[in-house]
């Protein structure tokens, strides 16, 4: 007797591997936003209890009257105006960095005589914090834009220059000595393997020069600057009105978070090879 044909089995779709599906992404993004909002909520209540235990809202105010300043300084324009000071100073002092800093690094890091030559000025700079420029450049600088822009500039330079030296150090000396022999020229070195193998070190020093120079923004407002959200901060100081001081105080950690975010994905944008092994 003749056994019955089985049906053929119909195959399953094959995933790459270690490729989640849309669900799953979807799924691990509402998870880390609940994560967020879980954290931030634990916050704002540990926030209420510290305030309704001090009783004193000239010393730490409650979060409904922070929200209420955040609400008036919204309605008025104050609030994006001095933001947005803070913020262009910001992409300012980092470009100016990054033209500073990145070419350095290379030359630094493809020359070891450079590298001997200013290695030491440098790391005899680098523990000198902005800070400590602030009374020079404010004689030098005067009050306006240009004092905490050198602020940002100094705090933001060290950052990107060494990682951009680490970043030319470490490249694989096998690509140089293919790109030898191939007979390529010194231009088309750098910009097509020099570049390329040294950019994932130069993103992470701009996120660390980022976040280094928006941290000293508000010191360098607060002296030197009729402007920006360290000003702001310093004047509703003197004038005790603290709900504002504390507004104004979030605000500086919302636009951190939301421009590290960016910088996060201009990370994976510009170097997708490294997907998964980037900063945190």
């Amino acid at each position: 007797m003749n056994p019955q044909k089985m049906p053929a089995a119909t195959p399953l779709p094959l995933m790459p591997f270690g490729a989640p599906s849309g669900g799953v992404l979807r799924l691990l993004g509402r998870q880390r936003w609940f994560v967020v909002m879980r954290a931030f909520a634990v916050f704002v209540l540990l926030w209420w209890i510290a305030a309704a235990w001090n009783g004193n809202p000239l010393q730490l105010p409650t979060p409904g009257a922070v929200l209420q300043a955040l609400i008036e300084l919204g309605s008025d324009g104050e609030l994006f105006d001095h933001a947005l000071v803070s913020t262009s100073r910001l992409v300012i002092a980092l470009c100016v960095s990054m033209a500073l800093a990145i070419p350095l690094g290379f030359w630094m890091g493809r020359s070891p005589a450079a590298e001997a030559y200013v290695d030491p000025l440098v790391e005899m700079l680098r523990p000198i914090s902005g800070i400590a420029w602030l009374p020079l450049a404010l004689f030098i600088f005067g009050v306006g834009n240009t004092l905490p822009v050198f602020i940002m500039v100094y705090v933001g330079f060290f950052p990107i220059l060494l990682n951009t030296v680490a970043g030319v150090q470490q490249i694989d000396r096998k690509l140089i000595a293919a790109a030898d022999t191939m007979g390529i020229n010194r231009r088309a070195l750098l910009t097509k393997v020099l570049v390329p193998a040294a950019l994932p070190s130069v993103v992470v020093g701009v996120r660390l020069a980022f976040a280094a120079s928006w941290a000293a923004i508000v010191a360098a407002e607060l002296i030197g600057s009729p402007s920006g959200l360290g000003f702001a901060i310093d004047w509703y100081r003197q004038l005790l009105m603290t709900p504002k001081v504390f507004a104004f105080i979030m605000v500086i950690g919302l636009v951190g978070y939301l421009c590290d975010l960016g910088l996060r994905r201009l990370q994976r944008v510009l170097t997708p090879w490294t997907e998964g092994t980037e900063l945190k």
